[in-house]
């Protein structure tokens, strides 16, 4: 029996706050995964080994998928995409290449989905502590900023490689947007570029071109250890932004059929020959000389869709790039 003016004292759970929850989640996501993948339980055994439903533990599984803490690769050292991509690394000396399995009846919005979801998470397996990022802009590293697994990892530094701004927008806040989700995914200290994808003037883009804060971000870029572009199509299914945004006057144009020219990288022009030399508007180009791509330890480029074939072999020929990432039917075109 209780004295009176005593009464007995009743302690109530602690509330967990959200951020507590969220770390709480991301362990049991990350336990949950290990059992799976290193131990080989059943997601019934997970359950009942960690007090949880079936559902939970599935969700759990998916979560761990989502936030980077699993990623699967599937080597088929026998099948066709093995053999294609020997044959493309051999006959174009790469370092690596990745096709991307799509259905030849698929659009080329569908290839690039699909390319962009696997550049996404194959990204991760590149960048590391310390890892200078250089990205270019444009409709596939746009895909790709949408797909991407976050990783945060220390000391990371992302750098735009080419200028955005036009007539109609100089900051384009979409394309920073872009740039800005890749910093997001890892962590990492931005670098924008905020200058004319294409200068009205070669002496402006000189001019500029020796201030210090534009020095900086210059060298930043010949620093970069990975460089992630695609090349852009004149007459791509998927357009190019460069092409399809108002970057381009008609004597623009005309200038660049008669140097016949296949595709840009970063808005640098290169021929069908994989040539870039003493093309007028690549003085005008806020993006680096094409050079920077055959010297980076890892230049990715990402290419999806039949369209971009004749682009993307000019560029192979030029050896513009040392990793490539493409849908299969474009890499077949290849070889």
């Amino acid at each position: 029996m209780l004295k009176a003016g005593k009464a007995k004292s009743r302690r109530r759970p602690r509330r967990q706050t959200p951020g507590l929850l969220v770390e709480n989640q991301h362990n049991q996501a990350l336990q949950a995964a290990k059992l799976y993948y290193y131990q080989g339980l059943t997601t019934e055994e997970i359950a009942r080994e960690l007090g949880l439903s079936r559902p939970k533990v599935s969700r759990l599984l998916s979560l761990a998928k989502r936030q980077g803490m699993v990623q699967i690769r599937i080597v088929d050292p026998g099948g066709d995409s093995h053999s294609l991509e020997w044959e493309i690394k051999a006959k174009y000396g790469l370092a690596a290449v990745h096709t991307v399995p799509v259905p030849d009846n698929a659009s080329e919005a569908e290839a690039l989905e699909r390319v962009a979801t696997f550049a996404g998470a194959h990204l991760n397996t590149l960048v590391q502590a310390g890892t200078v990022l250089g990205v270019a802009w444009g409709t596939t590293l746009a895909a790709i900023s949408r797909h991407l697994i976050p990783q945060p990892t220390p000391n990371v530094e992302v750098v735009q490689l080419n200028g955005s701004g036009n007539v109609a927008d100089i900051s384009n806040l979409h394309i920073s947007e872009v740039i800005l989700r890749f910093g997001q995914n890892y962590g990492a200290h931005v670098h924008l570029f905020p200058v004319p994808a294409f200068f009205d003037y070669p002496r402006t883009k000189a001019a500029l071109w020796k201030e210090r804060s534009v020095r900086q971000i210059l060298d930043l870029q010949k620093r970069a250890n990975v460089l992630l572009y695609s090349v852009g199509a004149i007459r791509a299914s998927v357009p190019s932004y460069v092409h399809a945004m108002g970057y381009l006057e008609e004597s623009d144009r005309q200038e660049l059929r008669r140097e016949r020219v296949a595709g840009d990288i970063a808005t640098v022009f290169f021929r069908e020959n994989g040539t870039f030399d003493d093309i007028p508007l690549n003085q005008r180009a806020s993006g680096p000389e094409l050079g920077l791509f055959r010297r980076a330890p890892h230049a990715v480029c990402v290419v999806a869709g039949k369209s971009k074939a004749q682009a993307l072999k000019a560029a192979l020929v030029g050896k513009l790039l040392n990793e490539l990432v493409v849908d299969e039917p474009t890499a077949r075109l290849l070889v």
